[in-house]
């Protein structure tokens, strides 16, 4: 720096003196320093503050900054010394690349006066740099045939150093084949190439590494290495060569598909694509290209498909390898099959038979089958066997044929069915075998009769059980099958109690469910013995039979019922009362209750379940007895309703309840004074009855619709019956009984039947047919559709049958089937069989299939010795003549199809056939000698022939003689062979061979060649004596002159006429490289406007290589070309289109020189040079640059005042980069130009922040350019505000109405006052002016929020109080000083009807309880009961009041007046009318929303007080009018419909007694069903009908005595179950007479009771030990006097509640309660003895205890002074 220093001239300062001139005035020139590159940050540049005449201090003070121009700054102001300093390094290559001066400018700005002087600093440089290489790494390919002198140029070296510092010379390291040299070009970069000396050996050395150094002229010098890997490219002069010449592998027949045999390898001593081996088949049949593949890659042969010794044990194939460009070579690959087991045997059945009679005799033939083996050898040899256990064996036959016979008797029962498995087993190792499965079924014979599991069986059933319900079910089993073994069942006849068993039991024949006809009742009959038979369906049938016990069990079916208190006929309860000094345990009442059942369901307990007033009354638990529970009391009500439930100990146990009203008063005025309160609760059961009636009506109507409607189809059906009974005479003849059953009268069949009946004219005999029945459930039956109808006539199908396969197979082995012409043999034999079986059912065995498979199977001959030989010439017609069979066979031909002659192949498909008529066998279709036997030199074909008679076999064999019927045919009809045109004349190319599968003279016999001038053909015979073409080269090849050549290759055979076949070859001659690619021009020159996109191609170069393949394959590179234009472009290798890789521009680089370079595949190369010219567009919009400013100015500037200094500039360059700036005119500002582009932004006149307190100044600058391009920049310049405006409101005053009664703290308004001001200035605060109203501060009725404006009510206003409120409010701003201002407010108050109307009369009690009125029965309509008075606190239209009636008891009756409130009677009073009415009355005024009161009234109607006293028992809450009317209606429907349902049944039972009168009448006439057992039909309340429907037609001829009746399908009906009485008797019923029934039922006596089991009476339920009666405590012993007893008690309930009977304690008598109720005798209970039982009681089961008990029970008669009093009132 000392010496930059020194070299300044003394004058310097003067100098810089006259250049800087004034400090206003413009500069002459830049101030120009210069420094080294890479100098350290702070590093010393210039004294700046001296060279600007400024002392250092006051480079602060006068704002002296330094402004560059987008730049990174490099430089810093060091403010202390004054000095322009280093900012941080600074690289001149990063800089100003190779340029070779590098200047950096920038400005200095005085901000005091934004005044600029430019600097200029020029950057020297140093030698900080290497040369460096692209790539550390280069890669040269030259051919080894490459000749010497030969140029290879190197990628160029990079030296950023400019002069002596940059690149200057290179240096290759030692070596004897190559060296290097650098061309030298002016004024651009050196470039190094690789100059080959002597030749190269690829084989001596493949590759060369060498080292190349690049050196710069700086001191020190610096340099540059990069290692060169020099490969030598092979030439393809070396043929593939296997390894071996043959090949061979022996490998075993199972081998899997894909599995590898073994892999050929041949080597190529070239590398790269001439070393590149792919192998391929030749010389190969097409099956045997079928069987093994090659992979062309790796040699591997493996197998493509499964091989088999059996088809062939040797194959013969030849590999071909061949490198890319065509040379070859050829291999024999010998491959051995070994045979190994891999063939299952298989089993043909011949002949066979599915089923056998169970008795068939010891050595009957089953089946004939054939057993064979594709295997050889051992492995072929097969034998065969069964399990031992079984009582079968096998016999051996001719050629692997068996017999399957039986050795023992076989036996149904033990085993029905044999799965006969034939194992066939070869001789292999492992061995290998074959299961078939025969199946064998063996017909039954009916030798096992039905059998039940049980000796006998016990059921028991609860009683009352539905009818028609399943009760129990018998099953028994039969060993045999079909019709053997089915079974049906029957019941034997007996009688229960005079009537027959069939009445109440029934069984279903099909399935033994029995089904219960009636309700069982334990009081009836405890047990029923049956006794049931099951029967099976064989001939003759077999039976059996079992024991059935039925218990009945006794259930809880009888609920309580409550003697006292009765219910009233009325609906009403009865009333007892209760005085108010009654103490605690005062007997109120008693109830009383019996129970039907007995023993524990007899037990009955006692509970209060609900009271009106809990723990006032208790209920003793087994005595019934209603007591106080404690002291009554004032507040007790009135009246008290409890309602008591008695409940048996039953399971589930029943339950009956009773509601007792108690009436509690001292007195009558009590009674009276209680009135007005008296609230009776409302009935719970309202709702419940209405529904009740509801349910009532609609099961009536539904019960009364179902059965006219089940009556009416019932009626038809009989009808129908009865048509037909009376058309076939009265019944159906020979209909089994076990087919009917009776339910209570009902005659049914369990099944329906359709008939078909044939009569005709000339016998007395009928065809009657049972087809199979369709059936469907009745009486809950579940019958199988499988089980056959006892009616029908089943015919046996026996063989007909379908049955499963004879032959199954077997999982895991081999495939065994049915030879066709066995099938067929076997099936005719079944439908002869099936022939004369089917006429008539199966009887016994049948032994049928055994004769016929005794006659297929005849005796056991042996096998001919000899064999018939026949030839006969393949592809001869379908039916020729091959030979005379039946003449061999010594046989006419009539009889080859008496005896059964047929053809037995072994599996493959019938080639031939017999012709019956002559007797020859014939073709079944053509044949081909070839399909069947490949090429072997001798065809034959085995097979069979079958006598079925004697199960004999003769083998024939037929000779398939060749004719030349096949052409020779190439493997492919084009082939391609690939020869180098360099090839030597006399090498030979192999050729794929011809293939004709003919033999002898018609085979494959030469070849021929198109005639033509480079190639010849020679043929050579194989050890199989197979010919192979060979091509043979005469000529040398040329490709520039013939690139391809066409061949036609000819094989022909010897056949007559011969026969041929062609190929078409194509000979492609491969180029080898002897061109070097060739650009169209020497130098290519483009220009190209700098704004192109990135990726446009902008020039195209092109080289073309005459050669081919890799040879022609040109790629390109640049050559001689720098780091950055490798950035800028783009050349793709494969086309030569140079494209951008970034955008151009023109301001960097406006021409662009580099040289490309072209390459073909084996590395010759050529070059050529590209210019490209850049042009400049006007591309860059104008910058502008903001160097100082102010953002904010206050409104009082004046005008002239600098605000903001700014830079344009723009980097295009001549009119482009012309750059002219302006803003819009209507602004108070202006623009000032300065120096170097620096314009200065000033204000033109004075600003107002009210008018406009920002602006946003756009500044636009334009260059000059076409189109011009222009860049706005915006300037924000904020005016600052001062205070001189005071807040404002919109209005003057404002005006509020408020409604009464608001929310403390809501929001009533809101006052906005605005001020133009800004910030602090413009801050409103709200504030009320002090008052006060009726003496409190105006400020504790409102509010405002100082912030908002918000006001706000402290208190909820009344309109009553005050109605309007005067306020000021005032708004101040938060400036210096504050300004403000005021407004008034007026709140004006609103009324609203706040207030309901207030009820003065009447006033509500304080006990909760109404007031009453009372109102005589005799008042006129308009009396005035009471006055309704009401005010209201509201005013105006608010208070006006009105009266209305809003809810009434009785509608009508009363009225309020509406303006006045008095209550009025509407309409005379009547009796009918209740003694308590309700009315609500509701007081409403006319406010917006209205607002009302309601008040309840009790009125109560009564002439008199005893008339209050006297309805006080009944007194109940008036109904709803909707629901009294609609209760009513229902009622009158209930009672409408039950009517009409019992006037309809009355009038039924009149017509059935009728009818039963006309029955009889008919009996005594003999007018009954003849035929039909009585067992057939059944009873159900004297309705007699079948359980199912039959429909009949019946077809009638004059001249006939029979006729056609046909039953057909029938359709199912469910079973009617009529529940008439037992008394009626149809006609049809002989069983079972009404006298009878009567007497029977008249019979029944009562037995006579325990006398152990007595009522003493003390014991006895009542209220008085004294009572009178017998003692002895008996009950009445019959029916009629048990019933008017039941009548007795009624008639005593119904005389008390009336008051006629006598009250009291009477001897035997018992009270309703202790004061008052009827009483009654112990001697009026019902004929329960055996069913009561009081539990807790003190009662024993003996009269001696009632006898010795001489004190009546506790309480019984405490009361009977009382009781006299209340009969006296």
């Amino acid at each position: 720096m000392a010496d930059l220093q020194r070299r300044r001239p003394q004058g310097g300062l003067v100098l810089r003196l006259m250049l800087l001139g004034t400090l206003w005035g413009a500069r002459a020139g830049p101030i120009c320093y210069s420094i080294p590159e890479e100098l350290d940050k702070g590093s010393f540049v210039g004294n700046i503050s001296k060279d600007l005449g400024l002392e250092p201090r006051e480079l602060a003070e006068r704002g002296v900054r330094i402004v560059s121009r987008g730049r990174t700054q490099l430089f810093a102001l060091n403010l202390g010394s004054g000095s322009l300093v280093t900012a941080g390094r600074i690289d001149r290559e990063e800089l100003c690349a190779q340029s070779a001066r590098c200047l950096v400018s920038f400005n200095i700005l005085l901000e005091d006066k934004l005044n600029l002087y430019p600097i200029e600093v020029e950057i020297m440089d140093i030698n900080d740099n290497t040369p460096r290489f692209l790539r550390e790494e280069l890669e040269v390919k030259i051919l080894e045939n490459a000749a010497p002198s030969s140029r290879f140029p190197l990628l160029e070296v990079y030296d950023p150093d400019v002069g002596m510092n940059s690149l200057q010379g290179f240096k290759l390291s030692g070596n004897s084949h190559f060296s290097v040299d650098m061309p030298t070009e002016a004024d651009g970069p050196k470039y190094p190439e690789l100059v080959l000396e002597r030749a190269l050996d690829r084989e001596g050395e493949a590759f060369h590494h060498l080292v190349l150094t690049a050196m710069d002229g700086g001191v020190p010098v610096r340099s540059g290495i990069a290692r060169i890997l020099v490969t030598v490219l092979d030439a393809n002069d070396n043929a593939p060569v296997f390894t071996q010449s043959v090949y061979r592998v022996s490998v075993p027949e199972n081998l899997p598909v894909g599995t590898p045999v073994l892999s050929v390898n041949a080597t190529d001593q070239d590398e790269g694509v001439h070393a590149e081996v792919t192998y391929s088949f030749v010389r190969i049949t097409e099956k045997i290209s079928k069987i093994f593949s090659l992979n062309v890659l790796t040699g591997e042969i493996s197998t493509s498909a499964n091989l088999d010794y059996e088809d062939s044990s040797f194959y013969e194939l030849d590999v071909e390898a061949r490198d890319r460009p065509g040379l070859q070579d050829r291999a024999k690959v010998l491959i051995t099959i070994l045979d190994v087991n891999d063939n299952v045997p298989e089993v043909v059945v011949t002949s066979g038979s599915r089923s056998i009679a169970e008795s068939t005799p010891t050595g009957t033939v089953i089946a004939l089958f054939q057993v064979y083996d594709r295997d050889s050898g051992l492995n072929g040899l097969v034998t065969c066997s069964i399990s031992r256990s079984l009582p079968f064996e096998l016999e051996k036959s001719v050629d692997n044929y068996y017999r399957l016979v039986t050795n023992t008797v076989l036996d149904r029962e033990q085993v029905s069915l044999y799965n006969i498995t034939v194992t066939a087993t070869d001789k292999g190792v492992p061995p290998l075998s074959t299961e078939t499965l025969i199946s064998l079924k063996v017909a039954d014979t009916n030798d096992n009769p039905p059998a039940f599991p049980h000796s006998s069986y016990s059921v028991c059933v609860p009683e009352n059980n539905p009818r028609g319900a399943s009760i129990f079910s018998v099953t028994a089993r039969d060993p045999d099958s079909d019709e053997n073994a089915q079974v049906t069942y029957s019941l034997a006849e007996d009688t229960i109690q005079g009537a027959p068993l069939s009445s109440y039991i029934s069984i279903n024949s099909d399935t033994g469910v029995l089904y219960a006809l009636h309700s069982f009742d334990y009081e009836q009959f405890r047990d029923l013995q049956l006794t049931v038979t099951a029967h099976d369906s064989g001939d003759p049938p077999l039976s059996n039979n079992v024991s059935l016990s039925i218990f009945v069990l006794d259930q809880n079916d009888n609920a309580p019922e409550i003697l006292y208190p009765t219910i009233p006929t009325d609906g009403s309860t009865g009333v007892e009362l209760a005085p108010r000094s009654a103490e605690p345990g005062y007997l109120v009442t008693k109830v009383v209750a019996v129970d039907r059942d007995s023993g524990q369901n007899a037990w009955l307990s006692y509970r209060l379940l609900k009271a009106s007033e809990p723990g006032l009354f208790a209920v003793g638990l087994h005595t019934g007895e209603v007591r106080t529970a404690r002291a009554l009391l004032d507040r007790d009500a009135l009246k008290q309703s409890l309602v008591v439930a008695v409940q048996d100990h039953g399971q589930p146990p029943l339950s009956a309840t009773v509601t007792l009203t108690v009436a509690v008063a001292d007195s009558i005025p009590d009674v009276l004074a209680d009135l007005g309160s008296l609230e009776p609760s409302a009935n719970s059961e309202d709702s419940s009855l209405t529904l009740y009636l509801v349910v009532a009506v609609a099961a009536v109507s539904c019960v009364f619709l179902a059965f006219v409607i089940v009556l009416l189809a019932f009626r038809l059906r009989r009808w129908h019956t009865s048509r037909l009974l009376q058309a076939s005479g009265g019944g159906l003849a020979g209909m089994p009984a076990s087919h009917f059953v009776g339910v209570d009268g009902v005659r049914a069949f369990l099944q329906t039947y359709s008939h078909e009946v044939s009569l005709t004219a000339d016998s007395r005999k009928s065809h009657l047919i049972f087809p199979q029945p369709n059936y469907a459930d009745t009486l809950i039956s579940q019958e199988s559709c499988e089980k056959s109808e006892p009616l029908l006539i089943k015919e046996d199908t026996g063989f007909c049958k379908e049955e499963d396969s004879l032959v199954q197979k077997t999982e895991g082995s081999a495939r065994t089937y049915w030879h066709p012409e066995a099938q067929q043999e076997v099936a005719q034999g079944l439908n002869q069989i099936c022939g004369t079986t089917m006429a008539a059912p199966q009887r016994g065995g049948d032994y049928r299939g055994f004769i016929l498979l005794s006659i297929l199977l005849g005796t056991r001959n042996e096998a001919w010795a000899g064999h018939i030989l026949y030839s006969v010439p393949e592809e001869t017609d379908k039916g020729s003549f091959v030979g005379n069979i039946a003449k061999d066979l010594g046989l006419e031909p009539r009889e080859l199809a008496e005896r059964g002659v047929r053809i037995v192949s072994k599996g493959r498909t019938q080639l031939f056939a017999l012709n019956a008529r002559s007797g020859s066998l014939v073709t079944a279709d053509r044949i081909d000698r070839e399909e069947l036997c490949a090429q072997s030199a001798r065809c034959l074909v085995s097979f069979n022939i079958l006598m079925e008679d004697k199960m004999n076999l003769y083998p024939i064999e037929v000779e398939i003689m060749d004719v030349n019927d096949n052409a020779p045919r190439f493997l492919t009809e084009e082939m391609n062979v690939k020869i180098m045109e360099n090839t030597a004349p006399g090498m030979r190319f192999p050729l794929n061979e011809a293939r004709d599968p003919d033999v002898g003279t018609n085979s494959l016999q030469s070849y021929q060649l198109s005639p033509n001038r480079h190639f010849s053909l020679v043929v050579q015979t194989g050890d199989d004596s197979t010919k192979y073409p060979e091509l043979v080269l005469e000529r040398v090849l040329d490709r520039e002159e013939e690139a391809v050549h066409h061949l036609l290759l000819t094989a022909s055979d010897g056949g007559d006429p011969p026969r041929s076949g062609s190929a078409r070859i194509q000979v492609t001659v491969v180029d080898v490289n002897d061109h070097a690619p060739a650009f169209s021009l020497p130098q290519y020159q483009v220009t190209v406007p700098e704004n192109v996109p990135v990726g446009t191609r902008l020039l195209t170069v092109n080289a073309i290589d005459p050669d081919e393949g890799v040879n022609g394959e040109v790629t390109y590179s640049f050559r001689k070309i720098t780091q950055k234009i490798l950035l800028i472009f783009q050349l793709n290798s494969h086309t030569g289109e140079l494209s951008t890789l970034q955008g151009l521009d023109y301001e960097e680089s406006g021409y662009y020189e580099m040289e490309v370079q072209a390459q073909d595949g084996a590395g010759s190369m050529t070059r050529a040079k590209v210019l490209i010219t850049i042009l400049d567009v006007n591309d860059n919009a104008p910058e502008v640059t903001v160097t100082s400013g102010s953002s904010s100015i206050p409104e009082d500037t004046p005008p002239g005042t600098v605000i903001a200094l700014f830079y344009l500039q723009d980097r295009d360059s001549g009119k482009n980069g012309e750059v002219t700036c302006t803003i819009s005119e209507n602004l108070p500002f202006k623009l000032e130009r300065s120096i170097d582009n620096y314009y200065r932004l000033v204000t033109a006149k004075n600003l107002d922040r009210e008018i406009l307190p920002v602006y946003n100044i756009t500044l636009k600058a334009t260059d000059g350019g076409t189109p011009p391009l222009s860049t706005e920049t915006h300037i924000s310049i904020k005016v600052a505000d001062t205070n001189d405006n005071p807040p404002a409101f919109p209005h003057s005053s404002y005006s509020v109405y408020v409604p009464e009664n608001n929310p403390r703290g809501a929001s009533i308004f809101s006052v906005t006052a605005r001020d133009p001001d800004s910030e602090e200035n413009a801050r409103v605060t709200y504030s009320l002016a002090e008052d006060t109203l009726q003496g409190v501060p105006l400020s504790s009725y409102v509010s405002i929020n100082s912030d908002t404006g918000v006001l706000y009510a402290l208190h909820s206003f009344d309109y009553e109080q005050f109605r309007d409120l005067q306020l000021t409010v005032t708004a101040h701003d938060s400036g210096d000083p504050p300004l403000s201002n005021n407004v008034s407010l007026s709140i004006f108050v609103l009324d609203q009807n706040d207030n309901a109307p207030e009820i003065l009369y009447p006033t509500i009690p304080t006990d909760g309880s109404t007031g009453v009125e009372l109102a005589p029965r005799s008042a006129d309509p308009g009396y005035l009961v009471t006055k309704v008075v009401a005010v209201d606190r509201d005013s105006g239209q608010n208070a006006w009041l009105s009266y209305r009636l809003l809810k009434a008891s009785e509608p009508g009756l009363f009225s309020v007046g509406l303006h006045t409130g008095e209550v009025r009677t509407a309409r005379a009073l009547l009796d009918r009318d209740a003694l308590k009415q309700s009315l609500v009355v509701a007081v409403q005024d006319h406010g917006q929303l209205p607002l009302s009161a309601t008040v309840t009234l009790t009125v109560a109607v009564a002439d008199s007080i005893p008339d209050v006293l006297a309805d006080l028992g009944s007194l109940e809450v008036p109904p709803n009018s909707d629901t009294s009317g609609l209760t009513l209606y229902l009622v009158v429907a209930v009672a409408a419909v039950s009517c009409v349902f019992l006037a309809f049944v009355t009038v039924l039972l009149a017509l059935r007694l009728r009818r039963w009168y006309t029955s009889r009448l008919l009996q005594v006439s003999g007018g009954v069903l003849a035929g039909v057992p009585p067992s057939q039909f059944v009873s159900m309340d004297g309705v007699q009908a079948f359980l199912q429907t039959y429909s009949h037609e019946v077809s009638l001829t004059a001249d006939s005595g029979k006729s056609h009746l046909i039953f057909p399908q029938p359709n199912y009906a469910d079973t009617l179950i009529s529940h008439e009485s037992c008394e009626k008797k149809d006609p049809l019923l002989t069983s079972i007479d009404f006298h009878e029934c009567k007497d029977e039922a008249q019979s029944i006596q009562q037995a006579p009771p325990n006398t152990d089991w007595r009522f003493s009476q003390a014991q006895r339920p009542g209220t008085s030990g004294s009572q009178n009666g017998d003692e002895t405590g008996t009950w009445p012993n019959n029916q009629f006097d048990t019933e008017m007893l039941q009548a007795m008690i009624l008639a005593s309930a119904s005389e008390a509640a009336d008051g006629s009977s006598t009250l009291g304690g009477g001897a035997g008598t018992m009270g309703l309660s202790a004061r008052y109720g009827p009483q009654f005798t112990l001697q009026h209970v019902p004929d329960y003895r055996q069913n009561v039982y009081i539990p807790g009681s003190n009662a024993t089961l003996t009269n001696a205890a009632g006898k010795r008990d001489g004190k009546a029970p506790a309480g019984g008669n405490g009361n009977k002074k009382k009781s006299g009093k209340k009969e006296k009132k």
